[in-house]
């Protein structure tokens, strides 16, 4: 590695020899700048070098596309009372320049990772070292695309290969604000998994110190479901600490309970805090540096057109930044070109509010009027809104929006109000620049194959419908850079059946799995508490006899099915709370692999022998399911043998031995 120290003066200079005013990315610092695999060539494009840096920002507060940021009149100034702050950035760009494509793709950085080389390279990958590992096989390198991180989140830490920002204080009368911190489950995944006499707060809410530890104003409640009335634990029985050798230690960042912390309930810490960040400046951190790339010639990159894509907690990330209005830039241009939010469900998040849990899994924060880019009016409010109502239409980017079915049955997320109004009997109609695509039978993240039983009573589902992402994703390229139309949105409908009221879903009583006619729907976030608040229509994809998706993109493992694969998955009984489903979790369900089998358990799916006349039939049935999607486009041509592939290691695996 050749380490480099670079700094990327301002652009302009006035004619009296002073810096200009430049409100957003003030300069550009590369600390390090190595070539990736030691120069190793990418397809035509050649070798890619990583560059390592930060850039810094000037915001002017009195901008209108600035305002919205919630507490920049108290973030501290300048002399020339702009507000300035810096972030990491990463950027892997071809080192010849004019091999590139003149595509910038930036990732939001989901808690400071990067993931954007793996999440479109072919999935179903051998074991690699970890050098190589994050890069994938290279199919953007290979494409020409640059990739840009930028840090947002304020509760990322400073290390190698993460992406932190580093924002300014609130203040208010020269000392930090105070304000209350509403944590729901403290931590994700909200559940404790064991018994235990202290917590650790996740390092968001940890990053807000208590105003004062012993204050009896902080309330500390517990509560099973997530629409159980909490109880309050009495405050003599709880405190700011941690247990140390038996000892207890004060600590703002851990909390101790007498009677300790009980296995399958959810404690949620209010308390009022200080040292919030000013935490709307992580969007304009995202807006500038793509704009820069755009717009100026004094940067590393010099981009024609700009991708943002998010996934989960930064998919929301992704619609709140385009709710907000941010694709304008502070000359009111046009920052991303496209966007792409990806298992978010219709949640936003809050992620600009002081105080507020950037790491929330956002199930009910997310769940904010409007949902839909469609614009309706609020039943409950009056207003007309929508989802890219806040900008002028010459900032508008394409729009794609990918779920699983967790993000409809399994995630409270609501997915279907995407496309549907919020009576639950309406389908809109999608403007021309949003598509919406739907991973039938898959959940938030694939698991590997083969399963394992972690916190759920069944296997992780190991639909890996990353494969689906990369078509879908040369459909958003075609569509900004040749104007191609990408393919047509594919999503459970109300019109033909395949989306149903969740009371309506008829999912087979198979043996051993609890049935999901007890899982609770969503309510509006933004209108009450989780017991008074309205509630939003609970509208799921109907399942086949076997239980999997009849709607949506049905990849051949769903198609020419081995198994059942669902998004959600109740909690195992060892970690409590046995009726509730695991966040994000889906489950795999293995048929029978013979008759016998399957009538001696009482299954009422056939067995695998019932189905297939044996492993080459299969596999032919398996091969023509990915052909019918390639002609569609939601699969590439050249994945096809790979996905055969996989379907025949999996038919060897449950045909030949019990998956446990």
């Amino acid at each position: 590695m050749k380490n480099i120290v670079r700094v990327i003066l301002p652009i302009a200079l006035a004619a009296a020899g002073t810096i200009a005013a430049q409100a957003d990315v003030s300069r550009i610092e590369i600390k390090s700048q190595k070539d990736i695999l030691g120069g190793k060539a990418w397809g035509n494009t050649g070798p890619y070098e990583e560059l390592v840096g930060t850039a810094y920002f000037t915001i002017d507060p009195a901008n209108p596309h600035n305002k919205i940021i919630p507490g920049l009149d108290k973030a501290p100034r300048d002399a020339k009372g702009m507000v300035e702050f810096s972030s990491d950035i990463y950027v892997d760009r071809p080192k010849n320049a004019s091999k590139g494509n003149g595509v910038a793709f930036f990732e939001a950085s989901n808690r400071g990772r990067r993931s954007l080389s793996t999440t479109f390279s072919q999935p179903f990958a051998a074991k690699q070292p970890e050098d190589v590992a994050q890069y994938g096989d290279g199919t953007l390198f290979k494409e020409g695309f640059t990739l840009v991180w930028v840090g947002w989140q304020h509760s990322v830490d400073h290390k190698p290969g993460m992406v932190a920002v580093n924002l300014p204080i609130a203040m208010e009368g020269g000392k930090p604000m105070t304000g209350k911190v509403n944590t729901f489950g403290i931590g994700p995944p909200w559940v404790i998994l064991k018994n235990s006499p202290t917590l650790k707060m996740d390092p968001d809410t940890s990053r807000y110190t208590p105003a004062d530890m012993n204050s009896k104003d902080d309330v500390l409640q517990v509560a099973t479901s997530a629409f159980d009335k909490p109880k309050i634990i009495p405050r003599d029985q709880w405190q700011f600490a941690r247990m140390e050798n038996g000892k207890i230690i004060a600590d703002p960042t851990s909390l101790y309970l007498k009677t300790g912390f009980v296995a399958g309930q959810r404690y949620d810490l209010i308390y009022t805090a200080k040292n919030t960040p000013v935490l709307g400046l992580g969007y304009t951190a995202i807006r500038d540096v793509a704009s820069a790339f755009r717009y100026r010639k004094d940067m590393p990159v010099s981009a024609k057109y700009t991708y943002l894509y998010g996934a989960s907690q930064t998919g929301r990330f992704v619609r709140e930044f385009l709710y907000d209005g941010f694709n304008a830039d502070e000359q009111d241009r046009k920052a991303y070109d496209a966007m792409w939010a990806q298992i978010s469900g219709s949640a936003r998040g809050d992620f600009v509010q002081p105080f507020s849990l950037q790491d929330g899994l956002g199930v009910f924060t997310g769940s904010m009027f409007p949902f839909s880019d469609v614009p309706q009016k609020d039943p409950i409010t009056g207003k007309t809104d929508g989802m890219e109502m806040h900008m002028s239409p010459s900032v508008v980017p394409k729009i794609i929006y990918t779920n699983s079915e967790v993000e409809n049955t399994g995630g409270g997320r609501d997915a279907a109000l995407l496309y549907t109004a919020l009576d639950g009997k309406t389908e809109l109609k999608l403007p021309d620049n949003v598509r919406v695509y739907m991973w039938a039978s898959a959940q938030h993240g694939p698991a590997a194959f083969p399963p394992v039983k972690s916190t759920g009573q069944q296997l992780g589902n190991p639909n890996n419908y990353t494969v689906a992402m990369r078509a879908v994703f040369e459909g958003m390229d075609g569509w900004v850079r040749k104007g191609a139309p990408p393919p047509e949105s594919r999503y459970p409908s109300l019109h033909d059946g395949t989306l149903v009221n969740h009371a309506d879903l008829h999912f087979p009583a198979i043996p051993g799995v609890q049935s999901p006619a007890i899982i609770p729907g969503g309510y509006r976030a933004d209108h009450g508490g989780s017991l008074d608040a309205p509630k939003l229509p609970f509208l799921v994809p109907a399942v086949d006899k076997d239980g999997n998706d009849t709607g949506g993109i049905r990849l051949p493992e769903i198609a020419v099915p081995l198994a059942t694969y669902t998004g959600w998955n109740f909690r195992d009984p060892s970690t409590g709370a046995p009726t509730e489903i695991i966040s994000l979790q889906g489950s795999f369900i293995p048929f029978a692999r013979t008759k016998a089998e399957r009538l001696k358990t009482g299954d009422p799916r056939l067995s695998i022998e019932e189905r297939y006349p044996g492993r080459e039939a299969y596999l032919a049935k398996v091969k023509a399911a990915a052909d019918k999607l390639v002609v569609g486009r939601y699969m590439l041509p050249q994945d096809v043998d790979l996905i055969v592939k996989h379907e025949a290691l999996v038919w060897d695996t449950l045909t030949s031995a019990k998956v446990n």
